[in-house]
């Protein structure tokens, strides 16, 4: 805990890296449960158990918040990574802070967008604004252990 005291960027990341996780464990709870109330299941066993193998089939809306799950797993894992390794080259607090900030709320509108078909293109957008903070931490990281590389 003495770490995280002590590094105010690094606490700042890990306060949005949480709330991402929390995210992304919400929209898994959000496909299960639609998976439940479209009785769609992707297991045979699954849909046997709810009500049989008629129910082993795919449904456009539970595809559609699974497609948005797997989008947080390709997109929030790179930052997890970035934005710890970026914490731990001394970045100032107020630009690390819009870094996380940035990444976060763009995160939050792309599932928004991605689960209720927000009209293109929001989802486009908010996907190219996340990207934003990762490639300027990847660049910083880079700059600052190009020396040792």
């Amino acid at each position: 805990m003495a770490f995280l005291t002590r590094n105010e960027v690094f606490s700042c990341f890990v306060f949005y890296a949480v709330l991402l996780v929390i995210k992304m464990y919400i929209l898994a709870i959000i496909t299960g449960q639609v998976r439940l109330r479209k009785k769609a299941f992707a297991n045979p066993e699954d849909a046997l158990r709810h009500g049989g193998l008629q129910f082993h089939r795919e449904d456009p809306y539970v595809e559609r918040c699974r497609r948005a799950h797997i989008n947080d797993l390709e997109n929030i894992l790179p930052f997890l990574f970035l934005g710890a390794i970026y914490s731990m080259i001394g970045p100032s607090l107020p630009v690390a802070r819009l870094h996380f900030l940035v990444f976060f709320l763009a995160r939050v509108l792309h599932s928004v967008a991605y689960l209720f078909a927000l009209r293109a293109p929001t989802r486009s957008l908010a996907y190219i604004v996340a990207q934003i903070p990762c490639v300027s931490m990847a660049l910083q990281i880079l700059v600052a252990v190009a020396a040792y590389a």
